[in-house]
């Protein structure tokens, strides 16, 4: 039995996502990290560590904890003011 062709979908990225995704991924390599060590330390799943930093991801407030904490930086630090 065929079914439906499933598409693949991809999520649309928040200009606020894709800002902080990408603040995320600046302050992972001023730190040295890798985006699997990062994501291993903070204890997330790599690919959805990459969904993150490309901005497809509208992640919890727990996930930016652990962020925050793996990077030693605070919270703000990850948000960009301009």
């Amino acid at each position: 039995m065929a079914g439906v062709p499933r598409v693949a979908r991809t999520p649309p990225k928040h200009p606020a996502l894709r800002r902080l995704g990408t603040q995320i991924r600046t302050v992972r390599l001023e730190r040295g990290f890798s985006q699997e060590a990062l994501a291993d330390t903070a204890g997330i799943a790599r690919s959805y560590m990459s969904g993150i930093e490309r901005g497809v991801r509208n992640f919890s407030v727990l996930h930016l904890l652990k962020i925050s904490r793996a990077l030693r930086v605070g919270v703000a630090d990850l948000f960009v003011v301009k």
